[in-house]
């Protein structure tokens, strides 16, 4: 199974891909993640991705396709995969293609969390507090979710006319959410 999870900053992407990457028993990856690994050690990327994650903006193409096939040919990707966080260009999801077509693979499904934007900033800030993120204050996130707007929900029309959007309500707890979501991903896949 190869899966996307994607939706605006907050929507819970990380949260719902730990559930659907256990469902399906393929690792969830999460660019945001591998960032964060790299900047809490201070190697070269982590400095250079802090500086532009601190402004709100989203690392360069090239990086993060890097860190993703790196992390893609790993043989714990071998049954599948759950991105979280790539892509979000449409660069990203040539590359994304190109690298699976040259493996004779495919996605089966693009997962779409949605949640109203005021809720997001919301659900931001409250999780700014209680772990202290430095990358979550209210401009921040409101550039974020500029972002976000601009380059990335775009990418939910190609995957829906490609046939793989999954459209999943954010909105609930989080095994309302989950369990919306494995009886939609199910539906789709099977």
């Amino acid at each position: 199974m190869r899966l996307l999870i994607m939706g605006a900053p907050g929507a819970g992407k990380g949260t719902q891909a730990t559930a659907l990457a256990e469902r399906y028993g393929v690792p969830a990856i999460s660019t945001g993640d591998i960032f964060r690994y790299h900047i809490k050690n201070q190697t070269p990327l982590g400095v250079k991705v802090k500086a532009i994650i601190d402004a709100g903006e989203y690392v360069p193409d090239d990086v993060t396709e890097e860190i993703v096939a790196s992390r893609l040919a790993e043989p714990d990707c071998e049954p599948g995969f759950l991105l979280d966080g790539f892509p979000r260009t449409m660069h990203q999801v040539h590359f994304l293609d190109r690298y699976l077509a040259e493996r004779g693979q495919q996605l089966d499904a693009v997962v779409s969390l949605h949640v109203e934007p005021e809720a997001l900033v919301e659900r931001l800030l409250a999780r700014a507090a209680k772990e202290g993120r430095a990358d979550d204050n209210s401009d921040t996130i409101r550039r974020r979710m500029e972002v976000y707007a601009g380059q990335t929900a775009p990418l939910l029309f190609h995957y829906e006319n490609k046939g793989l959007l999954v459209d999943v309500e954010g909105t609930g707890s989080v095994d309302e959410v989950r369990e919306r979501m494995f009886q939609l991903v199910d539906a789709h896949t099977a």
